[in-house]
């Protein structure tokens, strides 16, 4: 009997252990599946159209776009009759204070009004200006997404390089210091091949930051924050040459919003200084129901008879100003601001026309500066080949000096190295590209074609914990 019991509990606290096993893997699911889920790879083309989608300043420049777009129905709209009801009832003693009105039927609007033209066409213009700010707005999210993509990107590939050279920046420590133990190096050797491989590892630090923050900067775009992300290269399009970039170009979206600011401010400083001397004409009518029942408002005022009437009007009413002091200061006050408005959009325009100048130039040279790397990593490849190709000979029958495994490592580490400049050349050139695209014009019809050519639409892209990636 002892026995049986003793095995019943066994079986018991095994069948324990058995329910607490599934719990314990749940618990440890829980602490992965955020690592898992952290990681995820997104397409050029779906970065661009979620940020596009969500990123808050494109939404601020849509509600300015809705607000502009208000204020110029109320300048068409002041011409439509309002209707408003009033009504309310009591008693009063004593002299009667006004007529005892039950309800009223009351509608006004404005029939005409000189400044009402101008206010008009200062709303268009700020309509105009809305919408040309939305557009500029859209530019700067699309260069952020466009440049933030790129050096994520470039960041990865130099890393990959910059990994392989710390390798073999690590292997060349190890030679020097067996070649010192046998006496054929020296201590400087040895120190200096300890300070390349320590260089090469503080980049590697720097690079991860900087790929972190680009990851982290890139997901808050797109509105997903918290996802560390990471690129895929081949779904990068091909930027247009810097010849193609060069040359005569319309003003940008935000120049041209400028400039319809500040037609807008002078629509309203014509406005207002259209006012003395000017007639302005008003529409108004009214219903009233008059009650006398619970004042002594005929005893005041004999000719009304009756306890309860009607009363009604209709008419035109017609104001000339004749002296304002307080809207004569307004109308210098508007005066002033078009001025100044104006004046901002010619140095804004100046500005920008100098800028993108000096972009064309800078591209040029950052090209030929592109060209000029990767003829120097070229350079360092066919070293390498040569250095290869003379350690795989015996006696050095290549032709060459014969080569040590030291030698080796050293050309490799000069390849990565001009690998890894290049790719810096490269993401320079990338971003002059971009950035000359955005101020030549030429920005958006790069991302209609963009999406045009997408072939998983961007707005069904979801990140899929475990899977590593962004999948439609």
């Amino acid at each position: 009997m002892k026995f049986s019991r003793t095995r019943s509990m066994t079986q018991r606290g095994r069948r324990r252990s058995m329910l607490r096993f599934p719990s314990f893997l749940l618990a440890t699911a829980a602490l992965f599946v955020p690592c898992v889920a952290a990681q995820a790879q997104i397409s050029f083309s779906s970065a661009m159209d979620l940020a596009l989608r969500s990123d808050p300043k494109i939404k601020a420049a849509e509600a300015t776009v809705e607000k502009a777009r208000a204020q110029l129905a109320t300048t068409r709209d002041a011409f439509i009759p309002g209707v408003s009801v009033n009504g309310g009832y009591g008693t009063s003693t004593g002299v009667p204070l006004s007529v005892p009105v039950v309800f009223s039927l009351a509608s006004q609007s404005q029939i005409f009004n000189f400044a009402q033209r101008d206010n008009s066409r200062a709303a268009a213009a700020g309509l105009q200006a809305a919408l040309l700010a939305a557009e500029e707005s859209r530019d700067q999210v699309t260069e952020d997404v466009a440049v933030t993509y790129l050096n994520l990107d470039n960041a990865q590939r130099r890393r990959g390089a910059m990994s392989q050279e710390y390798e073999f920046a690590s292997n060349l420590t190890k030679i020097v210091q067996e070649r010192l133990d046998a006496g054929r190096d020296t201590r400087i050797e040895l120190l200096k091949a300890k300070r390349t491989a320590a260089q090469v590892h503080l980049q590697l630090l720097q690079i991860d930051d900087q790929i972190a923050g680009l990851s982290d900067h890139l997901s808050r775009l797109i509105g997903l924050p918290g996802n560390h992300l990471s690129s895929v290269t081949a779904s990068i399009p091909t930027l247009p040459a810097i010849s193609t970039l060069t040359g005569d170009a319309p003003d940008s979206y935000g120049i041209k919003a400028a400039e319809e600011t500040a037609r807008s401010k002078q629509f309203v400083a014509f406005g207002e200084a259209r006012y003395r001397f000017r007639p302005q004409l008003s529409f108004g009518a009214n219903y009233s129901r008059i009650s006398t029942s619970q004042t002594n408002y005929v005893d005041y005022y004999p000719g009304f008879k009756q306890k309860s009437e009607s009363a009604a009007s209709i008419g035109i009413q017609i104001t000339i100003p004749l002296y304002d002091r307080l809207h004569d200061d307004r109308a210098r006050e508007s005066a002033a601001e078009a001025k100044r408005a104006q004046f901002e959009a010619e140095g804004q325009r100046s500005q920008f026309l100098e800028g993108r100048a000096r972009l064309q130039h800078s591209a040029s040279e950052l090209e030929a500066r592109s060209d000029l790397a990767g003829i120097d990593r070229e350079l360092a490849q066919e070293q390498l080949d040569i250095v290869l190709a003379q350690l795989s000979a015996e006696h050095g029958s290549v032709g060459g000096p014969l080569m040590t495994p030291k030698d080796e490592q050293n050309a490799r580490l000069q390849e990565r190295a001009r690998a890894i400049d290049l790719l810096e050349a490269e993401f320079q050139l990338n971003q002059a590209q971009i950035n000359l695209m955005r101020q030549t014009g030429q920005l958006e019809s790069w991302v209609k074609h963009l999406e045009a050519n997408s072939v998983a639409p961007a707005a069904s892209t979801t990140i899929v914990p475990g899977s590593g990636s962004v999948t439609p």
